[in-house]
């Protein structure tokens, strides 16, 4: 029997954990690193990295239309994803991103970690 084999619910209902897993997909992208709890982080790059892996192949319509319906709130974007940070991976073949643990915040002593690219 295989145990946790799927995805980290995240304390939340399914179209807001999407919404909130594309809206930091798109944070990374633009600005190229995100902050916020490791067992978001962890979900994050799940996600980032299937989208760099279609935006690899080529500024295609289909890898364009495949990666906007993953992230279809900013064009602009997807545009830098594609002209940008896709190019630098070509020759990698996984592991775009890097996880940096930040210790645990004051507040709550929820573990912090920063997502950014290699």
């Amino acid at each position: 029997m295989i145990h946790q084999s799927g995805r980290k619910k995240l304390n939340m209902k399914s179209p807001h954990r999407k919404a909130v897993l594309r809206n930091q997909v798109l944070h990374l992208i633009e600005y190229g690193h995100l902050v916020t709890t490791k067992p978001r982080v962890k979900e994050v790059r799940r996600l980032a990295e299937k989208v760099v892996t279609l935006a690899r192949e080529g500024n295609t319509f289909n890898a364009r239309r495949r990666v906007q319906a993953l992230l279809p709130y900013k064009v602009s974007t997807v545009l830098k994803l594609f002209n940008d940070i896709a190019p630098r991976y070509v020759d990698r073949p996984g592991g775009y991103t890097r996880i940096i643990s930040l210790g645990r915040r004051v507040s709550d002593t929820a573990p912090i970690a920063r997502l950014k690219w290699v």
